[in-house]
């Protein structure tokens, strides 16, 4: 069930959230494009999404939400205003509207800085991964306009009776090219928890979310979000991996996988 948030201005699509009460079993993944990467870890983790897989389910000629969203996120840089449905939705407890056990996916950063990426299991929960990765929010924005996009995050390190999120240091590519190295937040900061504790009521959107203060605006620009529900499958015990989900089926717009792997 859609809820249109209208600005005067701008739209801004929000959809109700759903709880997970338990994880998702492996199931099939859609195709994925291959590319040179330096391991051969997340090669074989991209190889998992072979062609047979998408024979069984044609892309339609429709557009899709999953990637509405994503076309939405790319529209950010030219947005202006806040959506206040955001603040109002978050306010309280909501039952969720759609019943299954997919996991949210938010990747949210100011206009100026850099971008964010928060797993978590409902919206209502506390992130359980939460890194900040090394590319500005306008970066991520431009490989919008690609059909596919692939986000990898490898550890190098495994340590004794750890998940693979609970490793702390990555590195991250975005479409097979290695951007840098980053850690998982242990704790959040006052901003990462303002973005949480705003999007509570939601479970599918991009937009805006209005500054706390002036100076923050004027320094950093405003902060922008884009939020997904994601089928979780896991590999191994050393693999995992993040599609997101297109509630109509199969259909045109950009795809966006993510995908966590252990090295070692």
């Amino acid at each position: 069930m859609l809820n249109p948030c209208i600005h005067p201005i701008h739209t801004y699509i929000l959809i109700t959230t759903p709880r997970k009460d338990k994880q998702v079993k492996a199931m099939p993944i859609r195709s994925s494009p291959f590319f040179n990467m330096e391991s051969s870890a997340v090669l074989s983790m991209l190889r998992h999404t072979g062609k047979s897989m998408d024979s069984k389910h044609p892309k339609k000629s429709s557009g899709s939400i999953g990637g509405g969203v994503l076309k939405m996120f790319k529209l950010l840089p030219m947005l202006s205003s806040g959506c206040k449905m955001v603040n109002l939705l978050s306010r309280g407890h909501r039952k969720p509207l759609l019943k299954d056990f997919a996991t949210t996916g938010t990747i949210f950063g100011f206009r100026k800085g850099r971008v964010f990426l928060a797993i978590q299991e409902d919206p209502h929960c506390l992130p359980t991964f939460i890194i900040e990765l090394p590319m500005l929010t306008s970066a991520l924005q431009k490989e919008m306009a690609s059909e596919t996009v692939r986000i990898a995050l490898e550890s190098e390190t495994k340590t004794p009776r750890k998940k693979v999120l609970e490793e702390f240091v990555w590195g991250i590519y975005c479409n097979g090219r290695k951007i840098g190295y980053s850690i998982r937040r242990k704790n959040m900061s006052e901003e990462e928890m303002y973005v949480i504790d705003a999007l509570r009521g939601v479970s599918m959107g991009a937009g805006v979310l209005p500054c706390r203060d002036q100076y923050e605006q004027e320094t950093e620009g405003e902060m922008t979000y884009m939020r997904a529900r994601f089928d979780r499958v896991v590999g191994s015990k050393d693999s995992e991996a993040l599609y997101m989900i297109n509630p109509e089926g199969s259909g045109q717009g950009t795809e966006l996988s993510i995908f966590f792997l252990r090295s070692h």
